[in-house]
């Protein structure tokens, strides 16, 4: 994150009594219900660009450049971008442009893993006057068996995780490596935060109802850096979506002459031992 980011979400967080908009992390959301099915089936996916703890606000979407599917078995990638359909997503504190998609069922009939990709168009935040870029990974699983799910897929930046992302306990810990063309990034800028609020696939909206309450705004998005060989552990407090994000690592530094930053996020479920 340039520095011009961080001063002015300081600023943002000290003139408020709640954390605003401009002073949250943003979030390329890419979201299943389920990442862990026992068999095949029909997937729905919401790719909403927002603010996952707080609901909102989200912001409006263009087009994705890309979205793909790599199956276990090695096969070509499959470009889904047929499946898109834009929707009007309600969030806490606005109505705007996301994009829906319904995977059919026979793009995911066999076992193993499924890797879903997402390149979205950059997005211009105009309080910070930077483009942003998130190179978004989730990963479901077929029945159990294990596949693919820990291979790079060759993004200009990606997470590549070291843990399963679809077989998390809660109070476990999840590892990854940050990579920029490939190559582990030392020490890079990661940000974490929860989804504290239902998805509601039906209404094209977030509940209004939390989860958790933040003692504090820096509670809403949590920070930490990659180690010296990229990789990067956080802890999974709470059954449910969490989000990480690799920040302004990429080599395109400039979009449409304005500062460029390339983030990784890879999308974590956790489930609670009952």
């Amino acid at each position: 994150m340039t520095f011009k980011r961080k001063l002015l979400q300081a600023l943002a967080a000290t003139t408020f009594t709640g954390l605003t908009g401009a002073a949250q992390a943003h979030f390329q959301m890419l979201y299943v219900e389920e990442t862990a099915l026992q068999r095949a089936e029909q997937l729905e996916f919401a790719l909403v660009f927002t603010h996952p703890f707080s609901g909102g606000p989200t912001m409006t979407m263009d087009a994705p450049r890309a979205f793909s599917h790599i199956s276990s078995h090695g096969e070509e990638k499959i470009d889904l971008r047929k499946y898109l359909r834009p929707v009007e997503w309600q969030s806490r504190d606005n109505r705007t442009t996301a994009y829906r998609a319904s995977i059919p069922r026979e793009l995911v009939r066999s076992l193993g893993d499924h890797i879903f990709v997402l390149e979205p168009e950059p997005y211009l935040e105009t309080e910070e006057d930077v483009y942003i870029q998130q190179f978004t990974k989730l990963i479901v699983n077929v029945g159990g068996v294990p596949g693919n799910w820990t291979e790079p897929q060759g993004l200009p930046v990606e997470i590549q995780p070291l843990n399963k992302p679809y077989a998390n306990w809660t109070g476990g810990v999840f590892r990854a490596v940050v990579l920029a063309d490939g190559k582990p990034v030392p020490f890079a800028e990661v940000e974490i935060e929860y989804v504290n609020h239902s998805v509601d696939l039906e209404k094209n909206a977030f509940g209004q109802q939390d989860y958790v309450t933040a003692p504090q705004a820096s509670f809403k998005a949590l920070s930490t850096y990659s180690d010296a060989q990229g990789i990067v552990t956080i802890g999974l407090p709470r059954a449910g979506w969490w989000g990480i994000a690799a920040l302004d690592i990429g080599a395109t530094k400039t979009h449409k002459g304005k500062p460029l930053s390339q983030d990784a996020v890879l999308w974590v479920q956790a489930r609670d031992m009952k």
